[in-house]
C-alpha cells in the first residue's frame, strides 16, 4: 500500500526538481511509513511513499522496464500477478523483484494501454512513457485506491489524495457551489468532481491519458456491459461461494500480519470463515461496538468470533469525538458526513496494532442487494399514482411525528419512507432514500449567493445518467450498478481508504475481487432480492458455513447514535462549529436557519442530524482548507 504522486510540466526541457516533488511526497506518509522513492526526469517526475506488504527487501518504487524508457509508481495489490509475471516472463521479460506491482510495467510494455483488462486488483498507477512521451494514469475496477488530478497552466499534477496536490502553488483552492450543493444532498461529492474547482478524481474502472497537454479520460471496465443470464438456482449458489473462497484465498497474499474487520453481518462474517478454512493460524478480528444497545453489533461479532476460533480483539466506542472530529475530519481530502469514519477510524486504529493488512466486507450490500433503500423502491413502485399523490401529505402527517430514540424502528422508518418519497424526484429511484436536504429545505438554508449560483445546476443529474447508463431491463441491477459506481466508490470505499490509511493499515475487500462482480452483475435480482429477503443468494451460498442466526439477523449498518450525541456530548462543538458569527462570516448559509435546526434538534422534535453533522463537517473542514 503506497501513496503515489506525479507532475508532468507542459514544457518537457523543464527539469523537475526532487525538492518540488518531494513536497508532494512528504503530504503522504501516513499512507506509506516505510520507505520514499522518486524518479525525476527532464519535463517529469514521479514519487511515492511505501507501505511494504509484499517482498519486503525488493519492492522499492519506481519500477523501470529494462530499456529504462518506461517509470511506474502504484498504489495497492496485483492479486494476480503470479500468473501475469509467469506469462511474461516467458515473452522474455526481465524481473529484478519479486513484487506484485513491478508485473504493471512489463504489461504495459508488452500489451500497452490495454494492460488493464488484464490485471486483478486494486491499485492506482501513474507511468510515464518517455518513448511517446505520454503520461498513464488508472484505477482498480471498484475504486478502492484513489486517484486525484488537476491541470493547470504549469501542467498535469496528480496524487493519492488532494492535500498532496494542494501543497503545490500552481493549485487553486475555490470552492465549487455545485459540489457543496452534492455533499449536503448526498453527504459525500461525487466522481469527477471534487469540492474544489478544477480538481477531479478518476472514475473507478478508467484510466486517463496526458500527452502534448491534453488530458483524455476512457472507462476499461464497466459491470453495465455484463449481459444477465438465467442461472439454476443450485448452480447459482455453488458458483458464488467458490468465486467468494477464491477471492479471500487471493487476498490474503501478505508478507505481514494480517486480520479481517468483523461485524457480526453476513459479509464480514463470510470472509472470516474462508479466511479461517485457508488459515493454519488462528485469524485474528477487529470489531467495534456501542454502549447504545440499537447501535452495538458486538454480541454478533463475538458469535462469529467463537464459531471460528478467532483471534478476537474490540473496543467500545464512546461519545467524547470531539478531539477525533477535528483530527479527521482535517485529514480527510474534502467534506464527508458519513458518521461511520469514526469507528472506521477506532477498527483501523485497533488493528494497526496488530497486523498491517485486514480484509473488509465491503461491497457485499451493493452486489447482492443488502439496504433498506431497494425495498422501499420496490414498495413504492408498487403502490402506483395513488399512492405517489398521496407522498406529500403523509410526509406532512410524519414530520409532526417526534422521531424515536432507537436507531431504526417503525415510527424512524415509515418517517423516512414517506419523506423520501415525498421531497425527491421519482426519477432518482430509491436514492430517494440515499439523499438528506431536499429543495424546500435548501432555500431556507442557502443564503442568496450560493442559491444565484446553483440556478442553472441538477443535483440529481449525476444519478440519473448514471442509473441511464445500465442498458439492461433488471430494475435491481441498475440500482445495484449505481450504487456500485456512486455510493460504494464516493463514500463507503473514500471512508475506508482514508480512515484506515490514516492509521497505515492496508484495507482489502474481496467482494469486489473482478470475478466476483462479475458474477453478481450475471445474476438477475430475483436471485438477490427474494420474498422480501435481501441478499438471498449470498445467504443460500453461506448456508451450513455460517451460524443461522447470523444469516437470520436485521441489518444494522455502520454507524454511530450522533442523533443523541448531537443532543448531548457532542452538542458544545456542534454550537461551536455552527455559531452565528462563524455562519455569517463564511456568508453560505443562513444564520437564522441553522440555529433553528439545532435548537429544534436539542429539544427532540425533530431528527436533523443529517443536515447538521454534514454542516459541522463542512465549517471545519473549510476552515482548514480554504483562505479566508
Amino acid at each position: 500500500m503506497c501513496g503515489i504522486v506525479g507532475i508532468v510540466d507542459r514544457d518537457l526541457s523543464r527539469p523537475v526538481t526532487p525538492g518540488e516533488l518531494g513536497v508532494m511526497v512528504r503530504a503522504l506518509v501516513h499512507r506509506g511509513p516505510d520507505d520514499e522513492g522518486s524518479v525525476t526526469l527532464p519535463g517529469v517526475g514521479l514519487g511515492m511513499r511505501r507501505l511494504s506488504i509484499v517482498d519486503l527487501a525488493g519492492g522499492q518504487q519506481p519500477f523501470t522496464n529494462e530499456t529504462g524508457d518506461i517509470h511506474l509508481v502504484a498504489n495497492g495489490e496485483i492479486y494476480n500477478f503470479p500468473a501475469l509475471r509467469t506469462e511474461l516472463a516467458g515473452r522474455g521479460h526481465r524481473f529484478r523483484s519479486v513484487s506484485d506491482i513491478e508485473v504493471l510495467v512489463h504489461a504495459y510494455e508488452e500489451w500497452g494501454e490495454d494492460f488493464l483488462t488484464r490485471v486483478r486488483g486494486m491499485f492506482a498507477l501513474a507511468l510515464w512513457d518517455a518513448r511517446t512521451r505520454t503520461l498513464i494514469a488508472a484505477r482498480d475496477r471498484a475504486g478502492e485506491k484513489p486517484l486525484y488530478w488537476t491541470l493547470t497552466p504549469r501542467g498535469l499534477f496528480l496524487a493519492s489524495e488532494m492535500k498532496a496536490l494542494l501543497v503545490r502553488p500552481e493549485v487553486a483552492r475555490e470552492l465549487d457551489p455545485e459540489s457543496l450543493d452534492q455533499f449536503l444532498t448526498y453527504e459525500f461529492v461525487i466522481t469527477p468532481r471534487t469540492i474544489l474547482k478544477g480538481i477531479h478524481k478518476l472514475p473507478a474502472g478508467s484510466w486517463l491519458r496526458y500527452r502534448e497537454g491534453e488530458v483524455t479520460v476512457h472507462r476499461y471496465w464497466d459491470p453495465a456491459a455484463i449481459p444477465v443470464r438465467q442461472w439454476d438456482t443450485g448452480e447459482a449458489v455453488e458458483a458464488l461461494r467458490d468465486s467468494l473462497r477464491r477471492a479471500v484465498t487471493s487476498q490474503m497474499m501478505a508478507d505481514v500480519p494480517l486480520g479481517a474487520f468483523l461485524s457480526g453481518g453476513v459479509d464480514s462474517s463470510t470472509l472470516v470463515a474462508f479466511m479461517c478454512e485457508a488459515s493454519s493460524q488462528p485469524v485474528q478480528t477487529f470489531s467495534i461496538g456501542f454502549d447504545d444497545g440499537s447501535y452495538n453489533e458486538l454480541p454478533y461479532a463475538r458469535e462469529v468470533a467463537a464459531a471460528f476460533g478467532t483471534h478476537h480483539r474490540e473496543q467500545v466506542v464512546s461519545p467524547a469525538l470531539g478531539e477525533l472530529f477535528d483530527q479527521l475530519v482535517v485529514h480527510l481530502d474534502e467534506p464527508l458526513a458519513d458518521t461511520s469514519i469514526f469507528p472506521t477510524y477506532v477498527v483501523s486504529r485497533l488493528a494497526r496494532q496488530h497486523v498491517t493488512v485486514a480484509l473488509s466486507g465491503d461491497g457485499g450490500d451493493e452486489l447482492f442487494g443488502g439496504y433498506d433503500a431497494y425495498v422501499a423502491q420496490r414498495a413504492v413502485t408498487s403502490w402506483g399514482r395513488l399512492g405517489a399523490a398521496a407522498m406529500p401529505a403523509l410526509a406532512a402527517v410524519a414530520a409532526l411525528i417526534p422521531p424515536a430514540a432507537q436507531k431504526k424502528g417503525l415510527v424512524n422508518g415509515l418517517k423516512r419512507l414517506v419523506q423520501g418519497a415525498a421531497e425527491a424526484p421519482a426519477s432518482i429511484g430509491h436514492y430517494r432514500w440515499m439523499t438528506y436536504l431536499g429543495a424546500r429545505a435548501k432555500r431556507r438554508l442557502y443564503a442568496g449567493g450560493l442559491r444565484d449560483a446553483l440556478v442553472r445546476s441538477d443535483v440529481y443529474q449525476p444519478v440519473r445518467d448514471v442509473l441511464a447508463r445500465y442498458g439492461g431491463d433488471d430494475a435491481l441491477n441498475r440500482q445495484l450498478y449505481a450504487d456500485l459506481v456512486i455510493w460504494l466508490a464516493d463514500d463507503i470505499l473514500v471512508k475506508v481508504d482514508r480512515m484506515s490509511m490514516a492509521t497505515s493499515l492496508e484495507t482489502r475487500a474481496p467482494f469486489l475481487d473482478t470475478e466476483v462482480m462479475e458474477l453478481a452483475f450475471s445474476m438477475p435480482g430475483s436471485l438477490k432480492i427474494r420474498g422480501g429477503e435481501r441478499k438471498w443468494v449470498l445467504k443460500e451460498a453461506m448456508r451450513g458455513v455460517l451460524p443461522a442466526g447470523i444469516l437470520t439477523r436485521r441489518k444494522e449498518g455502520f454507524s454511530i447514535p450522533v442523533r443523541a450525541w448531537l443532543r448531548t456530548d457532542l452538542q458544545p462543538l456542534m454550537r461551536s462549529l455552527l455559531a452565528p458569527e462563524r455562519i455569517r462570516a463564511r456568508g453560505l448559509f443562513e444564520p437564522g436557519e441553522v440555529a433553528r435546526l439545532m435548537d429544534e434538534h436539542v429539544a427532540g422534535s425533530q431528527n436533523h442530524a443529517h443536515t447538521l453533522f454534514p454542516l459541522m463537517v463542512f465549517e471545519r473542514w473549510a476552515d482548514a482548507h480554504l483562505p479566508r
